[in-house]
Formats: C-alpha cells, structure tokens, sequence
C-alpha cells in the first residue's frame, strides 16, 4: 500500500520537547497544542515520505489505562488511534508498562499485513530495535524521527538510529509550533480573593488530638499560615496548598461552646464538605435555601448535555481549577431564577452538599481520582472548589473583603 504510518511514543516526544524546552523531562513543565501537534506530524510525514497518511498511532501511559484529558482530546481527532499502556509510580517516579510491547505488536503487525509503504517512527526507546528490522524485512521502509536534543547529543539508542533508513530532527522551531514551556509563577491557579472568616479558621490553633505527634511532624514542616500572613502575600485561603492544613474534621472540633471561641470562630464560617465522613458537631440539615437549589443536571437539557460532553473532550483540560470553573459556568448560565445565584454567593465558603457532589462527580471524569478508594486528593478538592466560587464572583461581581491583619 503506498501510504504512510506514524508511530509515537509519547512518553519521548513530549519529555524529549520537556527537557529541550524547560530543562527538564517532566511533561507537566509544557503546554501542548494537542492539534496542532498531530497536523504537524502529518504534514512532516507526507512531506518527508511522499505518501498520504493512513493513521497516526500515539502511544501512552496512563494510570490503571483510564484515559486523561488528552487521551480523550486525541482519540476523537481524524486519523488519530490512541493506545495506552499503564502508568506506576515506583521511588517517587512515573513509569510506563506495556507502551514499548504495544508499539512493536503494532509495528511489526502493520508490515506484516502490508498496511503500508513507509513506517515514521517517533521513539528513542531501543527495545524496538527487532520490531523496526522485522518491518524492514517485509519491504517497509523505516523512518526515525528524533526530538532535537537539549545537550546537542543522541536522545536515542544508537543500534535504533544505525537501523533506520531516513532520519530526521525535529528542531527546535517546529517543536515550538505546538509545544511550549510554562511560566513557573509559583502558583497552580489565579488566586481568589481572601475571605476573613476562613483566614480566622486557618490562623487557630488546632486541638491536641488533631496534630501529629512529635515523632510524626516533620523538622521542615511549615507552621499553618495565619491571617496576616496570607493577606501581606495575597494567598488564597480557599486553595491552602501548605501541608497541615486542617481538614474539616479539624474545623469543626474547634468550634468549641463559650464565649472566648465566639469571636475567633464564627458560626457562619463553617467549611463542609460532601465527603464528610466522621465529621463532629455540624447542622442537622442544611437550610432551605440551599435544599432547594437545583443541580447542574436538573437544568441541562439533552442537547446540552451532549454538548458538555463534547466540550469536555475538546476543550477542557485536567486543572482542577479550571474544571471548577466549567462546572459553575455552566450552572449560572443555565440558571433560570437569578436569585439562587445570590443566595449561593452567600453561603461561601460552603457549597450546598447536592451541588458539591455532583461538582466532584464531574470532576472525577477527569482523572482527578486519588487511585485509592476513589477519592479526589484533598489539595484538588480545594482547587475545584475554588474555581468553583472564583466563577462565581465573577457572575455576581462579588468583591471579597481582604482579611485584616
């Protein structure tokens, strides 16, 4: 057949453009154009190989193989197959199983069958070594392609390069056409504004029985931050990122009865969670303004639902931020009575249990999981609840007064 394949694995091209780009193989230092990327490699395939293209193959790694937000981005895209392999972490490190053993069952069945003239080949990975000499074998012609190293040396296996029949560098310029590295700002998202009751939370001692032991606390650990802290830095108390930051079950114990507490801890201060499991001393129920707020999925017709689904895809990306943000556009847009809207901008920083479950379910679709009991980590939760009310405030033109100091 006189058309042309490419293979990519992933795990290289992007930590290969990681490293050149940001000095470092870690993939979350870069933003990819996902499309922009893959009409790339088309159009440098069919130039370099003089065929049209039948299909691009892209190879990754992903925990338990549950697609990511790029995965789904990818595999919706015209000629483009996604394969994934599983994604562990061993010492502290990602590693991909199965990616390499995939590409070369690929390999090897695409000359075997004849599928095609000419094989691109975008790896560094010389376990593919017999894979490239079997497709030879059947009249294939193998190209390799190689991501421009950032030490101006090989980022491939030398008996791969020495195999191939055409070689290509994919340089610097043509990488940045799709591929660029992320500006370290030292903060994961936009910092909402502080609020001073949750800085007076945050700023109290927690009780004997919610703090490590001695032999538990780590010398390093930071202190909790206080409220004068996070104002002269302008952090955001609704995504606190320091370790030891209390959980809710922690909060509630400090809303303990009497007069001296009334001050520090105000009733109306209350964090909840919908994962509240062995919580303490919290309403009976909720109050009937937030019992009767509808859901996302009570507002969102057929149609719509479709198209979040299609948006999710395209469009949306794994932040847990940004995914918050999604969620309560969505929700005020279709909101019919404008009053919910003001009611629930004054619930913060609580969420009504019915809208923050179905919040964390749809943000569970993208690969929020923690891997273990199906939890979302605590340092996400914060983030989509975040970005949650940061949409909010913007809805509402809500300016939140700064904590005092």
């Amino acid at each position: 057949m006189d058309r042309c394949i490419v293979l990519v694995d992933a795990g290289y091209l992007l930590g290969a453009a990681a490293s050149l780009l940001a000095g470092e193989p870690s993939r979350s230092r870069i933003t990819v154009d996902h499309a922009a990327l893959i009409q790339g490699l088309r159009e440098r395939a069919e130039s370099d190989t003089r065929q049209p293209l039948l299909r691009i193959y892209w190879f990754d790694g992903a925990p338990d193989r549950v697609p990511q937000p790029e995965h789904r981005r990818l595999r919706v895209m015209p000629r483009v197959t996604v394969r994934l392999g599983a994604l562990t972490r061993s010492d502290g490190r990602w590693a991909q199983k199965g990616v390499d053993a995939a590409m070369h069952a690929e390999l090897t069945e695409l000359a075997r069958n004849r599928a095609c003239s000419d094989i691109v080949l975008v790896t560094g990975d010389g376990d593919l070594l017999p894979g490239m000499m079997a497709a030879k074998e059947h009249g294939v012609a193998v190209h390799l392609w190689a991501v421009q190293a950032a030490d101006g040396d090989y980022n491939q296996s030398e008996d791969l390069v020495a195999e191939a029949d055409e070689r290509r560098v994919l340089d610097r310029s043509w990488i940045t056409k799709a591929v660029r590295a992320k500006e370290l700002t030292g903060v994961c998202a936009p910092p909402p504004a502080p609020r001073p009751e949750i800085a007076a939370i945050l700023s109290a001692p927690l009780p004997e029985s919610a703090l490590p032991s001695p032999v538990e606390r780590p010398t390093d650990e930071p202190p909790h931050p206080t409220a004068s802290t996070a104002a002269r830095n302008g952090s955001a108390e609704r995504v606190p990122a320091a370790k030891g930051v209390p959980t809710p079950k922690d909060l509630a114990a400090l809303r303990a009865p009497g007069p001296q507490h009334a001050a520090a801890h105000p009733a109306s201060a209350t964090l909840r969670w919908s994962s509240d499991k062995g919580w303490v001393d919290r309403p009976v129920s909720e109050p009937p303004d937030a019992a009767s707020m509808p859901t996302l999925a009570q507002l969102t017709t057929a149609e719509q639902r479709w198209a979040d689904r299609e948006e999710d895809i395209t469009t949306v990306g794994g932040d847990p931020y940004e995914v918050g943000q999604v969620f309560a556009r969505r929700w005020v847009e279709r909101l019919g009575d404008q009053s919910h809207l003001q009611k629930l901008s004054g619930m913060y920083p609580r969420i009504p249990h019915r809208v923050d479950g179905e919040l964390l379910r749809y943000a569970a679709r993208f690969g929020l999981l923690a891997h273990k009991d199906d939890q979302i980590d605590e340092r996400d939760r914060y983030a989509i609840r975040a970005g949650f009310w940061r949409e909010i405030d913007q809805r509402t033109a809500v300016e939140r007064a700064p904590a005092e100091e």
